[in-house]
């Protein structure tokens, strides 16, 4: 009836979805019922425009005589509203263009075949809208709910795990040895005065399911072990927040002696991830793959050269895929704090990443690009953890994918986690170290890691959360806007593959400490560092076999530097 193209149909829905919000609305039924009305408006309008015209018209040639062969009191060929009416549809159409967003005015590439297959979150409105949930609504009913339903859900593990049929109390007295599953916490005193975790303000708090969630103070007999860690650690890692399972009693004495730290039942990998249970493919699987995390400019100006330097290199090497971590516009930067920029942040961010990542995708159609934010980023209006993407505003090409942080998304089946938090360096400045003699201790080769770094990359896996710490340490809770709530959005396994939980084959954790890329327990851990400090990593995978992930991916750690431009002879 209207004669509207699909893109003419498209820039029409988003034209009236901005006349209303911020963001374009899903399509669905009620958009088309939506969009008719208001076609139907428009035709009305325009045919009493042509009607008026055509009588005012009439009346004119009956007044001046027939005019180029008509005769006096014509009426206008039919279907002359017509053409004038399509032809302001498309004047409307295109006009309309001009206000639907960022990239409206630009040439699209078309997309060409992918070598990747690129599964994510769930990208349906429910799933938006669950995402982008409302902050500074927490109760602390709720909080303290969600807490103990972590250490509830570890206890249920270490049951299954290890046959015991009833956890002990830490508070009660008992003449013999019982096995409790508690969060680690400093004392009451020690929190009020931002005291580093020691062996002196230790404490352990168990649910209130287990134990009316009573603290009891921490001991450790002279000779106290820990069975089933990694081997070579000689000891145990604490952290405030940290769910543990120890052996001992309380005696009597208002503390809880240790004789034993058991080690928590670990989230499973994936058969693929093992290298079992892979099946031959025809298509090829490989890829590459550049990673790098921001900020993307130096403190002493906004024109964006380190991230410019990293262009050049993707137009040169033409990756499949492009991960970038906010933040893209940094709020923590000098010039966006004082205000001391000539464009808007929004405007920032489309002509220094969407204009250029449209370049790059127009040149490479196959590759895609992933967007990931920051709690840093003044483009984002959902500044807590776990964090919602970007609206879709700032995509603008359909091969430009907006992730929440943290995010866990698959490129042909090898399974991805990232956040832009820096729980690494968190991790390092709260941790306590409590020397213990290793029993049963597990032994796997290289790939298991029992350096300081692995060990700090192991309680993100061993803790089953992008984020293990409770609560955020006080000198940097800038940095981490912890909605307790929603820490079901910090989940380590959430895989969107499958309804079981599976550890990653890859862990992207970018970092103020030094850069690196190691194996943990089969898993490729990679800190790119930041790209103001020069470096990003460029990970490749050679395809699926029969042996484990972790053998077939590679990662570099890449000095961000510009490229050399070849001598020319004299």
């Amino acid at each position: 009836m209207f004669n509207i193209s699909a893109d003419d149909l498209r820039w029409k829905w988003e034209a009236i979805s901005f006349n209303t919000t911020k963001s374009i609305k899903f399509f669905d039924m009620d958009a088309c019922s939506t969009i008719k009305e208001q076609l139907q408006r428009e035709k009305a309008i325009e045919l009493a425009r042509l009607t008026k015209a055509a009588i005012s018209s009439r009346s004119q040639m009956s007044k001046s005589g027939p005019s180029r062969g008509g005769r006096p009191g014509g009426f206008v060929k039919m279907g002359a509203g017509k053409k004038a009416l399509d032809g302001t549809l498309r004047v409307g159409l295109a006009s309309s263009r001009l206000t639907s967003g960022f990239g409206a005015d630009d040439k699209r590439g078309v997309a060409g075949p992918s070598k990747v297959t690129f599964k994510g979150p769930k990208n349906d409105e429910i799933s938006k809208k669950q995402r982008a949930y409302r902050f500074m609504y927490e109760k602390v009913s709720e909080r303290s709910e969600v807490l103990d339903d972590k250490i509830d859900e570890f206890a249920e593990l270490l049951r299954d795990q290890c046959k015991i049929a009833d956890l002990g109390d830490p508070a009660a007295a008992t003449e013999e040895s019982t096995v409790i599953v508690g969060r680690i916490c400093l004392d009451s005193e020690s929190s009020s005065q931002n005291v580093k975790l020691n062996e002196a303000s230790l404490v352990i708090e168990s649910s209130r399911m287990l134990a009316s969630g009573a603290r009891v103070q921490v001991k450790f007999y002279p000779g106290v072990k820990v069975r089933g860690g990694p081997a070579g650690v000689g000891g145990v890692q604490w952290f405030p927040g940290a769910i543990v399972a120890l052996k001992g009693k309380n005696g009597g004495g208002g503390c809880f002696m240790v004789e034993e730290v058991l080690t928590l039942p670990l989230l499973p990998y994936s058969p693929a991830s093992l290298g079992t249970g892979v099946k031959p493919e025809p298509r090829d699987t490989a890829f590459s793959m550049f990673i790098a995390s921001g900020p993307y400019t130096p403190d002493t100006d906004v024109k964006y050269a380190p991230f410019e330097t990293l262009f050049q290199a993707l137009l040169m090497k033409k990756p499949d895929v492009v991960l970038l971590i906010g933040p893209f516009v940094d709020s923590a930067h000098p010039s966006i704090k004082d205000g001391d920029i000539d464009s808007s942040p929004a405007d920032i961010f489309h002509d220094h990443f969407t204009t250029q990542l449209k370049d790059f995708l127009n040149l490479s159609p196959g590759s895609i690009v992933l967007l990931v934010p920051s709690i840093r980023d003044v483009i984002h209006n959902h500044v807590v953890f776990p964090q919602s993407e970007f609206q879709s505003e700032y995509a603008g090409d359909p091969r430009i994918h907006l992730l929440p942080n943290p995010s866990r998304f698959t490129l042909n089946d090898v399974s991805f986690g990232v956040t832009s938090v820096d729980t690494l360096f968190h991790l390092q400045k709260e941790k306590f170290f409590k020397a213990a003699a290793e029993v049963d201790a597990v032994s796997n080769g290289s790939s298991l890691g029992n350096d300081p770094m692995s060990n700090l990359c192991r309680h993100i896996i061993d803790q089953r959360s992008f984020y293990p710490l409770f609560p955020v340490p006080f000198d940097l809770s800038g940095d981490v806007n912890l909605d307790v709530t929603h820490m079901e959005g910090l989940r380590l396994g959430s895989d969107p593959e499958s309804p079981q939980e599976y550890t990653p084959d890859v862990l992207i954790l970018p970092s103020r400490l030094k850069q690196f890329s190691k194996v943990v327990d089969n898993t490729v851990v990679v800190n790119p560092s930041f790209l103001t400090k020069g470096f990003y990593s460029i990970l490749d995978y050679q395809g699926h076999g029969a042996s484990a992930r972790r053998e077939k991916i590679s990662v570099s750690i890449v000095n961000n530097v510009p490229p050399t431009q070849p001598t020319q002879n004299p």
